[in-house]
C-alpha cells in the first residue's frame, strides 16, 4: 500500500471521523460526502504534487454568516456572526524555496515567491489571489512570524460572490497553513483575522472591515465589538436548530465581484458624516447629536450624496442597537423577539443603507426578499446576507417547511441555490495525514 493510499485509508479512522462531525455538523450524509470531498483532494494533490514526502495537512478555513450588524465593523460597529459549515479546504505540503504553488480547482495554477524582497504590494496584483498571498505572507513577516514555500491543492463550496465571503476563507486558510508548518501555531484568532483584513485592504485593494476574517478566525457564533483596537469578542452558545429554526442562505445569482466602488462607497459616506463632528468613524459620534445637527451635515456634505449618508448614518446607530438586543434576545432564548429585530435589520438595509441593488436592472436580492416575506411572515425572518448588492440572503425557516421553502427558492433561483447551514464551532483547523 503507497502512503498516499495509507492517508485514504486514515480518512475511514475514527479519529478522523469525530473530526468531521465537529466540522461539518452531523446532517445525513454529511460524512460521506467529506470523506469523498477529502479523498478526491487527496488524489488531486497525489496527481499534482505526489514526489513529496511527509505528512499531508489538510486544511480548512470557514466561511462565514452575518446574522446582524450589516455594515458596521468597518466604523467601529458591533456584529453577530458565526462561523458555518462550508469551507475552503487545502491539501499541503511544505516546500524548501520560498515558493507558494497554488491549483484550485476551477482556477489556472500559479505561484509567487515570497521571499523576504518580494513581499511589498504590487498594484499589478490587485484584484488577485496572488494579492492575497502575499499580503498575508507580509503580515505575517511584519509580526515576526516564520514564513514559507509550499504546495497548496485546494478545494472550495464557499463560491466567489457568494456572500459567505470567500475571500475572507481563503486568507485566514492562507495564515492557517503559514501558521501550521512554519510558525508553530503562534497565531491567536484576532491576530490571524487582523493579518487577512490587512492583505486584503493593502495587497488585493478592498476597502473591507474585519468582520468576515474575525468570524472564520474565531468559529462558533460570536458578539464582536470594534470599538477599540483589541475588538472584544464574546462566544455565544445558542442552537437554532433545536429552537425549530434552519439557517437558509439563497445564492441569487448575482455577483458582487464587480462591485467594489458600491461597497467602498458605505464606509466613506459614513466616515464622511463622522467628519462632520471632527470625528474618524460613527462610534465617536453620540446618536442624539447626530440626529440634533442633520441641518449641519446636509449643508456640508452639500453636493456629496449627503442624504444618503445620513440614511446610512441612521441605519448605523439603529444597527448597532439592535445587535446588542439580539444577543439579549439569544440569552433569554426568546425567539420571537430574534424574529422580529432580523427583519428590521432587513428592513434597515433595504431602506436605509441601500444596499440591495446597485443597478435598476440587478435586482435578485430585492426579489428574493420579497418571496421569503410572502413565504415566512409571520413564522420566520429574512435579510440581506453580508455585503449586498447582488449575492445572497439569510432566512431563518421553521424546520417543518424547509423542504417546500428550499423547493419554491430553487424553481426561482435554480437547482442548488439555497444552502442550509448549521455553524462551525471552530475557526480554521488541520486533519494529519500520513504522520
Amino acid at each position: 500500500m503507497n502512503r498516499y493510499a495509507k492517508m485514504q485509508s486514515q480518512l475511514q479512522t475514527s479519529d478522523v471521523m469525530q473530526q468531521l462531525h465537529h466540522l461539518y455538523g452531523k446532517r445525513e450524509g454529511m460524512l460521506v460526502n467529506q470523506r469523498t470531498r477529502y479523498t478526491a483532494l487527496l488524489k488531486r494533490h497525489e496527481e499534482l504534487i505526489g514526489s513529496t514526502e511527509g505528512p499531508v495537512y489538510m486544511i480548512s478555513a470557514p466561511g462565514r454568516t452575518e446574522i446582524s450588524g450589516n455594515h458596521t465593523d468597518h466604523n467601529r460597529g458591533k456584529v453577530l456572526a458565526a462561523a458555518v459549515n462550508l469551507d475552503t479546504l487545502a491539501a499541503v505540503t511544505p516546500r524548501n524555496d520560498g515558493i507558494v504553488a497554488i491549483h484550485s480547482e476551477g482556477y489556472p495554477s500559479f505561484s509567487i515567491s515570497i521571499a523576504d524582497e518580494e513581499l511589498a504590494p504590487r498594484k499589478e496584483e490587485e484584484g488577485t489571489t496572488a494579492a492575497l498571498i502575499r499580503g498575508v505572507a507580509a503580515g505575517m513577516h511584519r509580526e515576526g512570524l516564520a514564513i514559507g514555500g509550499f504546495d497548496a491543492v485546494i478545494t472550495s463550496n464557499v463560491r466567489s460572490g457568494s456572500g459567505l465571503s470567500s475571500s475572507a476563507a481563503f486568507e485566514v486558510l492562507i495564515c492557517a497553513i503559514f501558521d501550521q508548518l512554519y510558525a508553530g501555531n503562534r497565531l491567536d484568532a484576532k491576530k490571524r483575522a487582523i493579518i487577512s483584513q490587512y492583505a486584503e485592504n493593502v495587497y488585493f485593494g478592498k476597502p473591507s472591515g474585519l468582520m468576515d476574517q474575525m468570524a472564520s478566525s474565531v468559529g462558533g457564533l460570536c458578539f464582536i465589538d470594534f470599538k477599540e483596537d483589541d475588538p472584544q469578542v464574546d462566544a455565544l452558545s445558542y442552537d437554532f436548530a433545536a429552537q425549530g429554526f434552519e439557517l437558509v442562505v439563497i445564492n441569487t445569482g448575482g455577483s458582487h465581484d464587480d462591485l467594489t466602488p458600491a461597497y467602498a462607497a458605505i464606509p466613506e459616506e459614513m466616515r464622511a458624516v463622522a467628519a462632520c463632528f471632527d470625528q474618524p468613524n460613527l462610534r465617536a459620534v453620540l446618536p442624539e447629536q447626530f440626529l440634533l445637527n442633520l441641518p449641519k451635515i446636509r449643508q456640508q456634505l452639500k453636493g456629496k450624496n449627503a442624504d444618503r449618508a445620513i440614511m446610512r448614518a441612521a441605519h448605523y446607530f439603529a444597527e448597532n442597537r439592535r445587535v446588542a438586543e439580539l444577543v439579549c434576545a439569544l440569552k433569554r432564548n426568546c425567539m420571537p423577539d430574534f424574529l422580529r429585530l432580523i427583519i428590521e435589520s432587513g428592513r434597515s438595509s433595504f431602506q436605509y443603507l441601500q444596499n440591495i441593488f446597485a443597478t435598476a436592472d440587478r435586482q435578485e436580492l430585492s426579489l428574493a426578499l420579497m418571496l421569503a416575506e410572502s413565504k415566512l411572515s409571520g413564522v420566520g425572518a429574512w435579510r440581506v446576507h453580508g455585503g449586498g448588492f447582488a449575492g445572497t440572503t439569510l432566512n431563518f425557516v421553521p424546520a417543518d417547511m424547509l423542504d417546500s421553502f428550499v423547493k419554491e427558492m430553487e424553481t426561482v433561483f435554480g437547482q442548488h441555490s439555497c444552502n442550509v447551514l448549521s455553524i462551525r464551532p471552530v475557526g480554521p483547523a488541520c486533519i494529519v495525514l500520513g504522520e
